[in-house]
Order: structure tokens, then C-alpha cells, then sequence
């Protein structure tokens, strides 16, 4: 299931996120499947470089994100390591005090979500805290996804030097994507879950949740943000 939409990048943006390509010289072509004129415009073919290997059993069996409640256990952590195998760079540093601006300005690229409630989204923001794009989907995977797949597109990952901020929780599947991705910060308006902070403190991300009204907590990687005052012991 997807919003329609962006349906190239979300396709490009799921190859990423499931480890199966990782530069934009691996992708020839993106197109809808103009064979098909009935369901044509649901179909997107995605043609790899010949070098490309991709084993589909593997990808049938183990997809990432299939699961709605999460990955648990040691495996799945080990699965992202082997696919990525790179950490993020320590960059620029973001204020702190741009992490409540951001959250504000979230409203103002979610336009289908302004008419039906209904929608989540992915936003990037460079690290002076201002806003670059988003993408909106049913589908808070989807939503990063198609963020992801216009970053590889344009061939501007890894992203060390970039923030995502998401509508709703930061699941693990959302840091794998993000670390799958190249992206150093995630943002999240919603809770954590243990292993989402485990992956990401394992690769060195950034990873701040509960970013709404103008509070925050960070969870890891706070040696990317500046003025962060110590909390009480």
C-alpha cells in the first residue's frame, strides 16, 4: 500500500533501505510499466546495472520491513551491519534550539495530511535547521522511503551533514532505513523503541525523539548538537 505519488523515488528508496543497491550508478532506469495500461501506473520497474547482484529468495524470505511491530533480537541488528558496514560522519554541528523550529515547519509539507489526517511524513533539513523538502505517504516506511530514493537519485548520500525529521514514532525500521540511507540525524515527533535506540547508538547516529511541543529527547549522537543544556542529576 501507497499514497500515489513520488512512486519512482519510493520505489529506488526501497531497493536502499533493503540494502540491495547503495549508489546512483547502480540504477539505469525508473519507469512506470507502460506495458500494463490497466494497472500500469501501480507498476514501477526498477533496471539495475548488469554488476548489480540481487538475490530474490533472499528478499522474498527476510524483507526488512515486514513487519508493522518491529524486528526483535541480535539477528536483525547483525543484518544491518552487514549491509551497511559505514558510519556516519561527525559533521556541523545543529543547534539545539532549531530542533523545536523544525517540528513547527513539519506542518508546512504536509498538505494531503492538512486535508485528511491521514497521512505521515519524512522531512529533511540541513543542519542551520532549514527545511529542504518532504514527502508524505499512508505509510510512514513509504514516507522515508521516497525521501531516501530522491537523495540517491540526485546522488546526495550519504547524508552526514542532513537531519530527518519523521511524523510519528522512530521505530527500528526507520533508523535502519536511515542508516541504511547514509543519514547521520533522525528526529522522531513520537517515542523510540529500545531497539531503535540500540541501533542507533551501535552506528553512531544521531537520534532525537518526542520532538514536539518545543521539548526534545536525545537518545544518542548528542555530540551533534550545540547548546544542550545537562539535565538535573
Amino acid at each position: 500500500m501507497r499514497t500515489p505519488g513520488n512512486d519512482h523515488e519510493l520505489a529506488v528508496g526501497f531497493l536502499l533501505s533493503e540494502g540491495l543497491v547503495r549508489a546512483p550508478g547502480e540504477i539505469w532506469d525508473v519507469a512506470h510499466c507502460e506495458s500494463d495500461p490497466e494497472n500500469g501506473r501501480n507498476v514501477v520497474e526498477v533496471r539495475l546495472a548488469p554488476e548489480v547482484a540481487v538475490d530474490v529468495e533472499r528478499l522474498r524470505r527476510n524483507v526488512y520491513t515486514s513487519s508493522s511491530c518491529g524486528i526483535c533480537g541480535r539477528a536483525a541488528l547483525e543484518r544491518v551491519e552487514i549491509a551497511t558496514g559505514r558510519r556516519p560522519v561527525a559533521g556541523r554541528r545543529l543547534a539545539a534550539e532549531r530542533l523545536p523550529e523544525m517540528a513547527e515547519a513539519l506542518g508546512g509539507v504536509q498538505a494531503v495530511f492538512d486535508r485528511t489526517g491521514g497521512l505521515h511524513a519524512a522531512v529533511l533539513f540541513d543542519t542551520r535547521g532549514s527545511l529542504l523538502f518532504g514527502r508524505e505517504d499512508v505509510g510512514r516506511h513509504n514516507a522515508l522511503d521516497k525521501l531516501l530514493g530522491r537523495l540517491l537519485l540526485d546522488g546526495d548520500l550519504p547524508a552526514d551533514e542532513r537531519w530527518v525529521l519523521v511524523s510519528g514514532r522512530a521505530s527500528f525500521e526507520l533508523v535502519q532505513k536511515a542508516v541504511l540511507g547514509g543519514i547521520a540525524c533522525l528526529a522522531a515527533v513520537g517515542a523510540p523503541s529500545s531497539l531503535a535506540i540500540d541501533l542507533a547508538a551501535e552506528h553512531g547516529m544521531t537520534l532525537v525523539g518526542f520532538l514536539r511541543e518545543g521539548r526534545f529527547n536525545v537518545y544518542c549522537g548528542a555530540e551533534r548538537l550545540d547548546g544542550l543544556e545537562e539535565a538535573p542529576a
